[in-house]
């Protein structure tokens, strides 16, 4: 390993990302596929995941916040973009001038929306339309149109035209990830019985539901359009067996070995003792670059062809690695979590033993120090 090896680095497969897209549209045939790249790619970076999500099928590109979608329109991005939470502040004529599709709520959000549209009518002198999915709670109870308020929502948006143009409805699921929970089924009865109402306010809407989880395991609910969040990043939100690839591995390298003998205690608060003469191999990452205090005493790495114990506290800016009586050279990469083909730690791993989700793990590594690289196929 050259010297000029990044202290902490995220590694990306693009070919992962694009083997785990079109896995995902194949699951779900029939259907558009939408690439969820809010959060910047769940850490993965939002440009490089959605150029590599497009090439292998995808033909919608989803964000959390307008400023999301248009970064991404404004680097190049042609296919269609939707973006579904922003506070009341947001300019909703950008989404006009940009081609975005943005999402409805309520009908304090529509009136914002269909200014937008108003506003960028009268800057170009163009039949600007606001294009709007609007979105119902079917039990989530977090953003969307409660079902109380669905009538009177649907009616004002198709009297909203020709300001607003209603492309599709929309809902997600709360528990999709547990397959038979009936949730799911009580979710997809108020989604029709949505459906049906807003045909009969006179729209024409395409629907969206499935999530990741809903993609592998319910095809009834794929619709006119799936949204592939976090299996296409390679994670599997399911507990069966998937084809999926993490396209993340997290790295550094070692930059100091020493012996220190028996009975020597190691980092602060001397929490761990050496029962034997050993080699540390010191690494120049900590919880600043992601690595969770709490996981100190309770993780490997992956370190000349093995695991090996982190012992002793995880520091700001470094953690230490037994190794033994094996004394790895200066300069040796350290992968923190990985794929896990070799037996590397995962990102799953992680967040099992911090009683989290893999989903945070990864987001995580969006910070400063962690210098990002993306590899190609066979680099």
């Amino acid at each position: 390993m050259s010297a000029s090896f990044p202290r902490a680095e995220v590694v990306i497969d693009l070919s992962a990302i694009r083997h785990n897209v079109a896995l995902l549209a194949s699951r779900a045939a029939g259907a558009e596929t939408m690439a969820v790249v809010k959060a910047d790619g769940y850490g993965h970076g939002a440009l490089e995941i959605g150029r590599a999500a497009v090439e292998a099928g995808a033909t919608w590109l989803g964000t959390c916040s307008l400023d999301e979608a248009l970064a991404l329109r404004r680097a190049g991005i042609g296919v269609r973009l939707f973006s579904w939470l922003d506070t009341p502040e947001a300019d909703f004529s950008l989404a006009v001038a940009e081609d975005i599709d943005v999402a409805v709520s309520s009908l304090d959000e529509l009136a914002r929306v269909a200014e937008g549209a108003r506003r960028a009518r009268d800057f170009s002198g163009l039949s600007a339309i606001s294009r709007v999915h609007l979105k119902i709670d079917t039990g989530l109870w977090r953003n969307g149109c409660p079902p109380a308020e669905w009538p009177a929502l649907v009616q004002a948006a198709a009297a909203a035209k020709p300001l607003v143009d209603v492309v599709a409805i929309w809902s997600h699921l709360a528990c999709a990830d547990e397959p038979g929970h009936p949730s799911v089924d009580a979710q997809a009865k108020r989604f029709a019985e949505a459906y049906d109402l807003a045909r009969a306010a006179g729209l024409n809407p395409m629907r969206h539901l499935a999530n990741s989880a809903a993609v592998l395991t319910r095809p009834e609910l794929h619709f006119d359009l799936v949204r592939t969040g976090i299996a296409m990043y390679g994670l599997n939100p399911v507990p069966a067996a998937e084809e999926l690839r993490p396209a993340m591995t997290f790295r550094s390298s070692v930059v100091l070995t020493k012996r220190i003998a028996a009975g020597e205690s190691v980092s602060y608060g001397h929490t761990w003792t050496a029962g034997r003469d050993t080699t540390l191999a010191l690494v120049p990452v900590g919880y600043a670059d992601g690595v969770p205090r709490t996981l100190s005493g309770r993780m490997d790495v992956w370190l000349a062809g093995r695991r090996r114990p982190v012992v002793g506290r995880v520091c700001m800016d470094q953690l230490i690695v037994d190794c033994g009586d094996d004394e790895p050279a200066v300069g040796s990469e350290v992968v923190l979590f990985g794929e896990g083909t070799f037996g590397e730690p995962t990102a799953r791993e992680w967040a099992d033993k911090l009683g989290t989700i893999d989903y945070e793990i990864v987001t995580s590594m969006y910070r400063p120090r962690i210098h990002r690289t993306y590899l190609e196929a066979g680099s």
